[in-house]
């Protein structure tokens, strides 16, 4: 009995350790896919060349939509306002909207304050929407004000960004020297001494915008971001706008376009980035990482990214959005792979192959650490001798976090709920350099202000799409 016993544990510590390294095999080539993509714009200079912006500015003739969709924002609308307006670009070519919830009184508040100094200076392209219909949702909020806007380019902006005064000269130059219907621009964290992991959440937007979009770009599917991106209005009308449902939004919308076979142009040029902050508490952290994996699931499911027409392309579409469900896997593995350093002997060679995505893993540091040079140089930042150490003992844990939250985004799809979990902004990143700001010239200034919060619900209230097709945001 004692020898069959035996033998039956025999096997199950066979299966148990040939699955172990086909778990490790897989997560090892995914480790290897992922450093050759944030590695894609560094190994070739044509793509390098691509992420630039242009040197010469063509003069101002496209006009822009700026949509700022903001809940619960106080502590940071004015100064985002204030930087788009003093753009330096004709005011006559911009409208702004600020859009809110009409419950959101703070921010409607600050908002409307902002509007009526501006007026006081001649500014007068900037409104306040409120609408009052659910979802109460960032992409529903976009496709009211994309009904209450005319422009021909528009773009979003996050109530926190601190956006470059030459961004619309940038765009502008792009769109009248390429046929492209989509350009996204460069975003960037910036507060990387804030807390133990924002160096390491800096330097994900640092690889991901810099490089990584660039690939999928190239590819003819791209999950675009989710601010410092800018549609012309004629291929947001032909996609349907955004799925007032989804909670990353902005990727779901860039599969889409994908779909219709447009080019994106993807530019990461570090002195025109959009300058953002990382989440400033840990629960911050998890809850913003929660609901991007969760949305990124959403999207998954959609299958939209099926009708993609190259195998590449849908691979591409499954490993990208099927990323967060990795990152967890990865986690556990890693966890449970120390363990079984102290509880089991296995051969030598399984031990090797168990081992490998840890060497993986020290190659993503490494790179990091690299990245951490150079993008404090780009910006002009200086890190301590701490900030690499504390790089090394925050690693771990920041694979353990992003494994907790996709945990957290399975089980929240699986139980159906898909509630929007806002991210708190305080303007950290606004500590973490300044841009220099022309003031533009203040003639041939248009477009109504709403001088009263009450007023603008009145004269802007905007109302739900139809539930039956509400991830077209158009009927």
């Amino acid at each position: 009995m004692n020898a069959i016993l035996l033998a039956a544990g025999h096997v199950v510590m066979t299966c148990l350790l040939a699955g172990a390294v086909a778990l490790s095999l897989l997560l090892t080539m995914q480790s290897v896919y992922t450093l050759y993509i944030m590695l894609y714009t560094w190994d070739r200079p044509e793509a390098s060349r691509m992420a630039k912006a242009p040197t010469r500015f063509l003069p101002p003739r496209r006009s822009f939509t700026v949509l700022l969709p903001a809940r619960h924002e106080e502590d940071v609308i004015q100064t985002t306002i204030e930087g788009v307006v003093r753009a330096n670009y004709p005011l006559s070519l911009l409208e702004v909207m600020v859009i809110c919830s009409i419950d959101d009184h703070g921010t409607i508040a600050k908002a409307q304050q902002k509007i009526a100094q501006l007026r006081h200076q001649g500014v007068e392209n900037v409104r306040v929407l409120a609408f009052k219909n659910r979802p109460i949702t960032k992409p529903h909020g976009l496709n009211v004000g994309l009904r209450h806007t005319h422009n021909e380019v528009v773009t979003i902006f996050d109530a926190e960004d601190d956006i470059h005064p030459d961004i619309f000269n940038v765009i502008n130059t792009v769109l009248l020297n390429e046929p492209v219907a989509v350009v996204q621009g460069g975003v960037q964290l910036m507060n990387y001494q804030s807390k133990w992991y924002s160096v390491l959440n800096v330097l994900e937007y640092f690889f991901w915008f810099k490089s990584r979009l660039h690939y999928h770009a190239r590819l003819g599917m791209t999950p675009l971001g989710g601010n410092t991106v800018f549609f012309t209005r004629e291929v947001l009308q032909r996609v349907g706008g955004w799925d007032e449902l989804d909670l990353t939004e902005d990727a779901d919308i860039g599969i889409r376009i994908s779909l219709l076979g447009e080019r994106m142009r993807v530019i990461y040029d570090d002195r025109y980035v959009t300058r953002e902050e990382t989440p400033p508490t840990l629960s911050q952290f998890i809850k913003q990482r929660t609901r991007w994996s969760q949305g990124f699931l959403q999207t998954l499911l959609k299958g939209d990214w099926k009708q993609l027409p190259r195998l590449k392309q849908r691979l591409l579409a499954v490993y990208t959005l099927g990323f967060p469900a990795m990152q967890a896997v990865l986690g556990l593995y890693i966890l449970a792979s120390v363990l079984m350093m102290f509880a089991f002997k296995v051969p030598e060679l399984v031990a090797l192959l168990l081992d490998l995505p840890f060497y993986l893993l020290a190659a993503h540091f490494i790179l990091n650490v690299i990245g951490l040079y150079e993008f404090t140089d780009a910006h002009g930042l200086k890190p301590t001798w701490k900030t690499p150490l504390v790089m090394a003992l925050g690693y771990l844990p920041y694979q353990w976090v992003l494994a907790y939250a996709s945990v957290c985004a399975t089980t929240r799809q699986l139980r159906g709920i898909n509630n929007w979990e806002k991210t708190q902004h305080i303007g950290a990143h606004r500590q973490a350099g300044k841009l220099e700001v022309k003031t533009p010239p203040q003639a041939h200034r248009e477009v109504e202000v709403v001088s009263s919060a009450h007023r603008q619900a009145e004269a802007f209230e905007a109302t739900s799409l139809p539930t039956s097709r509400r991830e077209n945001g158009f009927h």
